[in-house]
């Protein structure tokens, strides 16, 4: 019973002190008071007056950081004026997006019309507005990203280097579209690409089915491509 009036008497004696005047009710100044209270500007806005202040701050992430959900970046860099070995090494990278989902390809498509099709064209054969058949301000055909003999083999990875680092007249976009989007873009085309090929197939003379096409193909399927020889002459079976 003693001890139980003892811890009461404790417990009363700090209600009565946590109401008295003594208590602290303004925080302590804070160390480092950006991180307790962020500054809070405007996107796009003016960083004069964090300058004048001696604040650093330029609102570019941080080098090496990815943003969640983001592919990683492309592991091979520009190339430096007079050499193309990085451009060559770019074959063997990888499209990590293997296939595209009915969302993504209708995404891509949005992309490639918003960033490629004023060149390329729509259909990609390389007669968008700006060359338009010649009569456009661009004087000189983009390519047929289609038809070419070189864009149309060309691996991914290569045709992910042309589109972030730029190729020729073609400047760079890895400013306009995130690393995912590219890669999106780049698969949108190689989809393109593999289905004008199946369709493409050229019938003998005489032949019943002369005008058909051939059968359809998957996204992302591998295609056999004869090679550009013109011998018309028929295999012996």
């Amino acid at each position: 019973m003693k001890k139980l009036s003892i811890i009461a008497v404790f417990i009363l004696a700090i209600a009565v002190l946590s109401c008295g005047d003594s208590v602290q009710r303004e925080p302590s100044r804070a160390y480092m008071p950006d991180m307790s209270k962020s500054r809070a500007y405007e996107t796009y806005a003016n960083y004069d007056t964090l300058k004048a202040q001696g604040i650093h701050y330029t609102a570019i992430p941080v080098s090496g950081t990815i943003k969640r959900g983001e592919n990683f970046p492309f592991p091979i860099p520009r190339d430096k004026d007079g050499d193309s070995s990085n451009y060559v090494a770019s074959r063997q990278v990888p499209n990590p997006l293997a296939a595209l989902t009915p969302q993504q390809s209708k995404e891509a498509e949005r992309l490639y019309l918003v960033n490629c099709a004023i060149c390329h064209g729509p259909t990609l054969n390389g007669n968008g507005p700006l060359y338009n058949d010649g009569a456009g301000p661009y004087g000189v055909a983009p390519k047929n990203l289609v038809d070419d003999p070189i864009v149309s083999v060309m691996p991914e990875g290569q045709l992910f280097y042309s589109v972030t680092y730029g190729k020729n007249q073609m400047g760079p976009y890895a400013s306009q579209l995130s690393t995912t989007q590219r890669w999106m873009v780049v698969r949108y085309v190689k989809d393109k690409q593999i289905a004008k090929k199946s369709g493409a197939v050229v019938k003998p003379s005489g032949d019943s089915t002369k005008g058909k096409t051939g059968p359809a193909v998957a996204a992302g399927s591998p295609v056999t491509m004869a090679p550009a020889t013109g011998d018309t002459s028929k295999t012996k079976k």
